[in-house]
């Protein structure tokens, strides 16, 4: 049976609604979409709960219409403003010396445990980007026979207030939300291939006021920064510096900006406060001033890069995607600045049913979001919800539950021992509950509680 999705990102200058029809096969048609300009967000974090909820509303009013139904859940995604990063080490015995899905959920959370998160903050993904089995690295320890089974694991954060006013502008939109994921991790799904992600590769989706990056090696993520500065820096630098009006620089931006040589045209601009006198202006000052702006974001990233350790592991070089990323000469200088890295502009690989209109980088992150709920992720991660997702996993829109206490309680406690494995292997413990095929197994259950509390 086919399911239908709905995935929403919440950026600073736009929110993009996609509905699309997930298939049995996990393939994918994109069956309605809409976008509105945002209101109520600074920088990717909600500033105004009832302005962004109105835009979100109006967003997806499009999409139903177009998509001819009315869905009540999305996946959303969340800027990497405000976020920490961390790495945590978790390790369990495997009793019966055969690891299943249960095993890798219980070292998940076992790392989870044991890092050391602000109380302020509030885990979005735990990606696990090595496994060690019986002390030799794994890549994926399903179905391997050890003792003990070992996980590193980096940990995505963000401020619990955050999170809580994202999920409050989403609701008062009328929708529900069944998982929310960092924007860079979307855009990664969306624009990497298979080898770009075994060879590690640096993505920055480049947006109107932000900048996401996240390094992805091998299985995971390994990294991710954010910056506060996108395009529409570009447009305010124009309005200063040519002394007009915000609307007349974004006109300038869109059809004169361009980081290769210049000429020295000149173009008559409106003077900003008094429209009915101009001057003139020449484009060569119109690619300094641009050139300028983007070179030192540029530099903070590469910065970022040299921060983060991991150089030496990007074998694919910088994928930069992003609205920001469609200016002219972009790629050229960023080969420079990233010390001769490969630099590739990526947009989202081409999915069915993808219009036209939602075809440009400035949509990376929207498809990822679509991609995601198709189980394109990583092969294990634990999610906002503390559950663990995987490869393979039936996608249960509408009827996933969080971990059983039992087994939550067993993790908190877990040591390595025989007494505990004993305790968490419980067969009555499950990860998942599927929906009920009819009421009639509702009724069943209702009148056999009854009974048993009776006598």
């Amino acid at each position: 049976m086919d399911n239908i999705v709905l995935a929403i990102d919440i950026g600073s200058t736009k929110i993009c609604a996609i509905i699309a029809k997930i298939e049995d096969d996990n393939g994918i048609k994109i069956i309605g979409s809409g976008q509105t300009k945002s209101h109520g967000l600074k920088k990717g974090s909600v500033t105004n709960i009832e302005l962004a909820s109105k835009s979100i509303k109006n967003a997806l009013t499009d999409a139903k219409r177009v998509a001819g139904t009315d869905i009540k859940r999305a996946i959303v995604s969340i800027s990497g403003a405000y976020t920490k990063s961390l790495n945590s080490n978790g390790i369990v015995n495997i009793p019966h010396k055969e690891i299943g899905i249960k095993e890798i959920n219980r070292v998940m959370h076992a790392a989870l445990y044991n890092a050391n998160i602000p109380n302020e903050y509030e885990v979005l993904h735990a990606l696990p980007y090595n496994f060690k089995v019986d002390e030799q690295d794994c890549d994926d320890p399903l179905g391997m026979n050890a003792a003990r089974l070992e996980v590193q694991t980096h940990i995505i954060t963000t401020q619990k207030s955050n999170l809580y006013n994202l999920k409050k502008a989403v609701k008062a939109a009328g929708i529900e939300i069944d998982n929310i994921i960092l924007s860079g991790y979307a855009s990664a799904i969306a624009t990497l291939s298979h080898d770009e992600k075994e060879l590690g590769a640096v993505i920055i989706d480049m947006g109107g006021n932000t900048c996401n990056m996240v390094i992805h090696v091998g299985n995971s993520i390994r990294y991710n920064d954010f910056l506060g500065v996108g395009s529409n820096h570009i447009t305010n630098d124009l309005s200063m510096a040519l002394h007009t009006p915000l609307n007349v620089a974004e006109n300038v931006k869109m059809n004169y900006g361009t980081l290769d040589t210049p000429n020295n045209d000149l173009i008559e601009l409106p003077m900003i406060g008094d429209e009915k006198s101009t001057h003139e202006v020449s484009l060569e000052v119109v690619h300094n001033v641009i050139y300028a702006r983007v070179e030192e974001t540029l530099m903070i990233l590469a910065q970022s890069l040299e921060k983060s350790r991991l150089k030496e592991h990007i074998g694919a070089g910088v994928i930069l995607t992003g609205g920001f990323s469609k200016i002219d000469g972009l790629r050229n200088l960023a080969t420079a600045i990233f010390d001769n890295m490969p630099v590739r502009l990526a947009s989202p690989t081409n999915i069915e049913g993808l219009f036209d209109d939602i075809k440009g980088p400035e949509y990376s992150c929207t498809i990822g979001l679509i991609k995601y709920a198709a189980n394109d992720y990583t092969p294990y991660e634990i999610d906002v919800n503390k559950r663990l997702r995987y490869h393979g996993e039936t996608p249960l829109y509408e009827n996933e539950v969080v971990l059983d206490d039992v087994l939550q309680s067993d993790i908190n406690n877990d040591t390595i021992s025989p007494a505990n494995e004993n305790k968490t292997n419980n067969p009555s413990v499950f990860l998942k509950t599927r929906p009920k095929k009819n009421n009639e197994n509702s009724v069943m259950t209702k009148f056999w509680n009854w009974a048993t509390q009776l006598f």
